[in-house]
């Protein structure tokens, strides 16, 4: 399998942050349009609503490295346990309106996750709106430019880091020009496979080809 994926464009930073900026707005006003049910829906996120998922996207904008320390140590240096304590509390502590706030006013924030710089920040708030939208039913489309960044940054060494297992497959777009991998074919819309590489499980009829089942959601 490859270890790049075809067409990768150079992206400076200020692209990769004007994107993450654009992203969090649209995102925020999204949010703002739900209805009170929504926000109590689950999520691509196992475990998850979307209430959970919106307090997760903006830890990194209200928790100084010392509280993440500090929370981390609490948990036992457990990260996973940690941001799901947190996400948890959280969406209790603050109201949607203003969840969707911390995205919009943080829109410019240079957040970045421990690994990977800016790209990783725009995969965090691309892929966890899609963990949103995707199992709301909402058909948003990710601007194409923001879905190239991501995947352009997808290896089958960071699609192990999450969870995915892409062996013997080629993913392969079908509406922008980019696969992945050698094997049979896996395909679906660009952000659909950004999904899959995320580690996702995706409702049934998104994906075609012969390991469409292996992603599908239960």
């Amino acid at each position: 399998m490859a270890d790049t994926a075809k067409n990768n464009v150079a992206h400076t930073t200020l692209d990769i942050r004007s994107a993450i900026a654009a992203e969090r707005r649209e995102l925020a006003d999204l949010l703002d349009g739900l209805a009170p049910e929504q926000w109590d829906a689950p999520t691509l996120c196992a475990g998850w609503r979307v209430r959970e998922v919106a307090a997760h996207m903006s830890l990194g904008f209200r928790y100084s490295l010392p509280r993440v320390l500090w929370e981390l140590a609490r948990v036992g240096g457990r990260l996973h346990r940690m941001t799901d304590r947190r996400a948890r509390a959280d969406a209790e502590a603050f109201p949607p309106e203003v969840l969707a706030g911390f995205l919009r006013d943080n829109a410019g924030h240079p957040w970045t996750p421990p690994v990977g710089g800016f790209a990783s920040a725009l995969g965090h708030d691309v892929v966890h709106g899609l963990d949103i939208t995707v199992a709301l039913g909402i058909p948003r489309r990710v601007p194409e430019d923001r879905v190239r960044i991501l995947l352009d940054h997808v290896t089958p060494k960071s699609a192990k880091f999450f969870g995915a297992d892409l062996t013997g497959l080629e993913l392969r777009a079908d509406d922008v020009d980019w696969s992945l991998g050698a094997g049979a074919p896996l395909s679906g819309a660009a952000q659909d496979l950004l999904l899959v590489a995320f580690g996702r499980p995706l409702p049934a009829g998104r994906l075609r080809g012969e390991g469409a089942e292996r992603f599908a959601r239960a």
